[in-house]
């Protein structure tokens, strides 16, 4: 997927928390095209940071039940979920599930 395949592209701030800053920085601009969705950008962070796929998704690739990604402090699963519309100037932040006891 590039940026020409759905006109131009969109910047998007990603906010890595806890144990996913071993996998991916803490914080980084994401350039992907618009009309992209949470799920199109987690697929293009999975691409390049090898280990994300396997902290966020389960073996049959649904989102981790403790997983949560908020898009601008806001929960996507009230939102749409992986198919929530990003668009240019979102800030996303990927929390991985809590541990601990």
């Amino acid at each position: 997927m590039n940026c020409t395949d759905r006109g131009g592209c969109i910047q998007v701030k990603v906010r890595a928390f806890a144990m996913l800053r071993e996998v991916i920085s803490a914080e980084h601009d994401a350039k992907i095209p618009g009309g992209s969705t949470v799920g199109d950008l987690l697929e293009h962070l999975s691409a390049r940071h090898p280990g994300l796929r396997d902290a966020l998704f389960t073996p049959a690739g649904e989102l981790g039940a403790y997983v949560n990604i908020l898009k601008n402090g806001r929960n996507i699963h009230f939102s749409g979920g992986l198919e929530t519309p990003l668009e240019d100037g979102d800030t996303v932040a990927l929390f991985p599930p809590a541990g601990g006891g």
